[in-house]
């Protein structure tokens, strides 16, 4: 009995984390594809998950309503606020969390910069995960069979730079995956600009992300790419070490 209650949380924190299939989430905890259906099974009666894509899994109505009263958001956003905070202070320009949200990004925190010239909050804000960094880091450490059906449903444009082409993205993601952190040149939004690097829990996974973004004519400087993406990875990394 509490050998299965084990697994069962196993696999409710794997599909937590994304939407996922029965052989991905059977790789993510490491059991046999037969337990992992048949548990899978088991919680879905109970509405614990629910069928996502008719393929994928993800977490259901039952757990949603159970975690509404302490969200583990709020006490992300805690922690990593004070970080993004500093970003501000040491780049000039806004900084801003984001979690998964199903096939999108949702940004949930942004601390603004007192610079005259301003972007937009963008807290509550979904965006796809292709068209923005902060989904791109995320994406590129998606289960093959999870970013298949990604790929599958099409990559919407929403601007004349956005990557929407399967293979390039791709291309894309395995750069991401290399380097640790991902930008956006106006691919979400026409003259705007950003940075993001991956937060991760106490198993390593990316479970946000946070970034930093301004306008495309004066972010990044040239010659700052570099420093501005490794100051961003370096409050991600410390933002996992304190959720861990």
């Amino acid at each position: 009995m509490v050998q299965s209650l084990e697994r069962a949380f196993a696999i409710l924190d794997e599909v937590a984390q994304r939407p996922a299939g029965v052989t991905a989430i059977a790789e993510g905890v490491q059991l046999p594809k037969s337990t992992v259906a048949r548990l899978l099974a088991t919680l879905e009666q109970v509405d614990a998950v629910e069928r996502f894509d008719g393929v994928r899994w993800r977490i259901g109505p039952g757990v949603a309503a159970l975690t509404s009263a302490a969200s583990p958001e709020r006490n992300l956003i805690s922690i990593a606020h004070p970080f993004l905070a500093g970003l501000v202070a040491e780049l000039g320009e806004d900084a801003g969390l984001g979690l998964p949200d199903g096939n999108d990004v949702l940004y949930v925190d942004q601390v603004e910069s007192d610079n005259p010239v301003q972007v937009r909050d963008w807290t509550g804000t979904r965006a796809p995960m292709h068209s923005v960094p902060s989904g791109l880091v995320l994406l590129a450490e998606w289960p093959e069979d999870a970013l298949a059906a990604y790929l599958a449903e099409g990559l919407e444009g929403r601007t004349r730079k956005t990557v929407t082409d399967a293979a390039r993205l791709r291309l894309r993601l395995a750069e991401v995956r290399e380097r640790g952190y991902a930008w956006g040149l106006e691919e979400f939004a026409e003259g705007i600009d950003s940075v993001a690097a991956p937060v991760r829990d106490a198993r390593g996974k990316a479970i946000a992300a946070i970034h930093v973004h301004g306008p495309a004519y004066r972010f990044p400087k040239v010659g700052e790419e570099a420093r501005v993406a490794g100051a961003v990875l370096a409050a991600a990394h410390t933002i996992s070490r304190l959720l861990a």
